[in-house]
């Protein structure tokens, strides 16, 4: 059996973008979704009353609306941020409203956003 502890310790090491890359790969390894247990919670969640106060957001997905005149750019940087290929990571660009990352905190979608806006990419955060 493995040692919790020092797997831990080991995540704790992470990045936010790598704690990101690190969920999705497992998500497609395992064939589920760690989004999915949240969702189902505030679905089964008791009936909210008319003073209950809103859930801040917690997970945020970062949409691409235009590659930009830099396309390249934005090509590398996507591929920077997915586990994509180069075809994928093209495709993603040339399509508008293109999902980069999905599900992942506000810091890493906000640096996601940063590092597609400086290659001249139009992103927006969902």
């Amino acid at each position: 059996m493995a040692d919790l502890t020092k797997l831990v310790e080991e995540l704790s090491k992470l990045s936010v973008l790598e704690a990101a890359e690190l969920v999705k790969a497992l998500e497609e390894k395992w064939g589920v979704s760690a989004a999915a247990p949240v969702a189902a919670v505030a679905v089964a969640g008791p009936a909210a009353g008319p003073a209950a106060v809103e859930e801040e957001k917690t997970e945020f997905d970062v949409v691409l609306k235009d590659a930009g005149p830099k396309k390249i750019e934005t090509i590398k940087v996507i591929r920077q941020l997915t586990s994509l290929g180069l075809v994928e990571a093209k495709t993603m660009a040339e399509t508008a409203g293109s999902k980069v990352l999905t599900g992942v905190a506000k810091a890493a979608a906000q640096d996601a956003k940063s590092k597609l806006e400086a290659a001249g990419a139009v992103v927006e955060i969902a």
